[in-house]
């Protein structure tokens, strides 16, 4: 069992920030990789940003340069500070992880998500 839990979604101007976090909780023995997702109504999950074990990292073309994915591996917590906002950000923004539960056993956890509204 693990849990992915998000905070910091709300509304904010455009040209603005918002910090998003993500902190896995429960059985962890190795976490792959942890990143951002978004989703709008009527469109396909989409990656934001990743970040992996190795602490490679990824980002959609349309947030590189603005947004920003960090981690705090002691925690097992994922960060994306977004600066520059724009209102197509908005979107439900979900928490990914890719984790081990035990030495064998591997699943892709995901969090409840959180609102992000870009809007004057």
């Amino acid at each position: 069992q693990v849990q992915l839990v998000e905070s910091g979604g709300g509304l904010v101007q455009p040209g603005g920030s918002l910090g998003l976090s993500c902190a896995a909780s429960g059985s962890i023995f190795h976490i792959v990789a942890m990143g951002w997702y978004r989703q709008g109504p009527g469109k396909q999950r989409e990656l934001v940003a990743r970040v992996t074990s190795g602490g490679s990292t990824d980002y959609a073309d349309s947030v590189e340069g603005r947004f920003t994915i960090s981690r705090d591996n002691a925690k097992n917590t994922v960060y994306l500070q977004m600066n520059s906002l724009k209102p197509e950000d908005t979107d439900v923004y979900y928490c990914n992880g890719k984790i081990y539960s035990s030495r064998n056993s591997w699943n892709d956890y995901w969090g409840q998500g959180t609102q992000v509204t870009v809007s004057s």
